[in-house]
């Protein structure tokens, strides 16, 4: 029987609203997958439009975790790192990456800022440079448009867009450092809605859609994330991930909306997860 992989994921926890942890540790388990999480902080819900939530930040108890792990000798196939919210939350996963990362090992970094062609009201614009820092050590990076705008220094545009902007924006996140990238919420006309991706040895883009669905659905970038890491941990190219992807994460969304859920509550990716498993042949 073949080795089981293991990924470190950092992100939050938001105990009701799928999204961050919640979303990234069923994804890859189902995957096949040994998830090993540090939380960088709790909330009671995610902020995208509740209120009243409670927030507990957790940046004092990463580095007593990581010198744990590192006293195991614990080693990892994978990092994942998704919304920080703080400067030093930026400075603590580089070191995680430089402490224990080996030849093989994927970092995935979700520089999980802006959307809608803002920053989230929690950063300012030096949080930019500061996550510009972190992608230079990322193998796979996996913004929005929105934060690839930000990273590269293009002007951010509203969709519909150009093929000649999602490459601009492709090769200027891959000139970060990152040897892969995949560009999430593209598309060219009314009736799509999906991914783009390029590796350091790609001459163009690969191009993977899905229905456009109208509508705001919190959580979804952290399952596509999930999904594309988990794919790839699996041995599917970087073309194949995205596609298991984008079909896991429009799947979500279709469940979603006919089922007239709450957006603010997450989208619907358990249903999702048998045909998502046969898609990666386990």
């Amino acid at each position: 029987m073949k080795r089981q992989k293991r990924a470190a994921a950092i992100h939050d926890i938001s105990c009701f609203g799928k999204c961050s942890l919640t979303v990234a540790l069923p994804i890859l388990s189902a995957a096949g997958i040994e998830t090993a999480v540090i939380p960088t902080a709790v909330l009671s819900t995610h902020t995208g439009g509740f209120t009243d939530f409670t927030y507990r930040d957790l940046t004092a108890d990463i580095r007593p975790i990581m010198a744990h792990w590192k006293s195991l000798k614990l080693d990892f196939d994978a990092v994942y790192s998704g919304y920080l919210g703080s400067f030093e939350q930026v400075s603590i996963v580089k070191d995680f990456i430089k402490m224990f990362r080996s030849d093989e090992t994927l970092v995935l970094v979700d520089p999980a800022m802006a959307d809608g062609g803002q920053l989230y009201k929690t950063f300012e614009p030096p949080f930019v440079e500061e996550m510009k820092g972190l992608c230079a050590h990322a193998d796979l990076i996996v913004p929005n448009i929105t934060e690839a705008a930000m990273l590269t220094g293009e002007t951010y545009r509203d969709g519909p867009y150009e093929k000649a902007y999602i490459e601009r924006l492709l090769r200027g996140l891959l000139s970060l450092g990152a040897r892969q990238a995949v560009l999430t919420g593209v598309w060219f006309d009314e009736r799509q809605y999906g991914a783009a991706s390029l590796g350091c040895s790609d001459s163009a883009p690969h191009y993977v859609f899905s229905p456009r669905v109208d509508g705001f659905y919190h959580g979804t970038g952290d399952v596509f994330a999930s999904a594309l890491l988990a794919a790839r941990m699996n041995g599917r190219s970087l073309e194949d991930s995205a596609r298991i992807a984008v079909d896991l994460t429009c799947g979500s969304i279709l469940r979603t909306k006919a089922a007239g859920t709450d957006l603010r509550f997450g989208v619907n990716f358990e249903e999702g997860l048998p045909a998502f498993i046969r898609a990666l042949g386990l």
